[in-house]
């Protein structure tokens, strides 16, 4: 498996930045995933924080060095982040529970699988063409899309959501996939920061002619001039399938030479069962990361 990944967060004109990012792979499975903490609500940035810590704990405990089921497995890895939060209210006895939405997309095989909840949204870009884009869980997209049936009153604000993680009922969690990946496909994860603010037609056009450690930074840095003062967080995160070995500026991911048992991640997570997922093992990650970038060193030695 070869991939290169690019990716930005920016505060943008808040307080803080609530939005976290991160991906973690075996030799086999690459697991990308966001989260944009909601405003409104407690500590947005643990919501998407332990939000993240989930999905990559549990990738770390199934992916061996694949997932069976792999639909199946972020949807309860999704679901899993949801009840984490509600345990961790439940702990601290806040009031209200913090919230967050979340897209994430494993790419195993030759395939692409991905889920999200909420409004942070996927979009897979293959030559200059858009093929696929989640569809927001907010009202003004459900709204839309009615809209081509039966006429509709008055427009909902986009920032309404009918679903997240944390909320009390439970999580409307959409999944899609397998796409057959070709080489130099681009799937990119963003928060609502850089699409509130840059058409689909921008990030495809930027996405498609741009090396993506040139088209990433670019799009964000437009999402901040145009969302001014009040800009809000914008985080990306973009992979490209079997980019060219000299993709310049982004970070180049092979697997080949790996163990079965070897994980890395850049999110900061724990083994289930060995303690709580929301306490983090940074000694593990440590030790991942060591392997992984010395199993890398031994292949591109092998090839020279």
């Amino acid at each position: 498996m070869r991939f290169s990944v690019y990716q930005v967060s920016r505060k943008g004109g808040r307080e803080k930045n609530e939005d976290r990012m991160g991906y973690c792979y075996t030799r086999d499975a690459g697991l990308f995933a966001l989260a944009d903490g909601m405003g409104g609500h407690p500590e947005g940035e643990v919501a998407s924080q332990i939000a993240l810590q989930t999905l990559a704990a549990l990738f770390q405990r199934d992916a061996k060095p694949t997932l069976a089921e792999p639909l199946r497995f972020l949807h309860e890895a999704i679901i899993a982040g949801h009840h984490q939060l509600l345990r961790y209210a439940t702990e601290k006895a806040l009031i209200d529970t913090p919230r967050t939405t979340v897209v994430a997309c494993l790419m195993q095989g030759n395939a692409a699988y991905w889920a999200h909840c909420g409004d942070s949204r996927l979009y897979f870009v293959r030559g200059d063409k858009l093929i696929a884009r989640t569809r927001d869980h907010s009202y003004s997209e459900l709204q839309e899309t009615l809209s081509q049936v039966v006429p509709v009153g008055e427009r909902f604000n986009r920032n309404v959501l009918f679903t997240c993680l944390g909320s009390p009922g439970k999580p409307v969690v959409d999944t899609a996939g397998p796409l057959l990946l070709q080489p130099h496909d681009r799937v990119l994860l963003c928060s609502d920061g850089l699409w509130g603010s840059v058409s689909d037609a921008v990030i495809t056009e930027h996405l498609a002619a741009r090396p993506i450690s040139d088209a990433v930074p670019e799009l964000v840095e437009l999402a901040l001039r145009t969302g001014g003062a009040k800009s809000d967080n914008v985080t990306v995160l973009t992979a490209e399938w079997e980019a060219a070995e000299d993709a310049d500026g982004a970070a180049e991911v092979q697997t080949q030479a790996l163990g079965e048992e070897v994980f890395a991640s850049t999110i900061q997570a724990s083994l289930i069962g060995e303690q709580p997922v929301d306490e983090l093992d940074e000694a593990e990650i440590e030790r991942s990361i060591k392997e992984i970038n010395e199993a890398i060193k031994r292949s591109s030695q092998k090839k020279s």
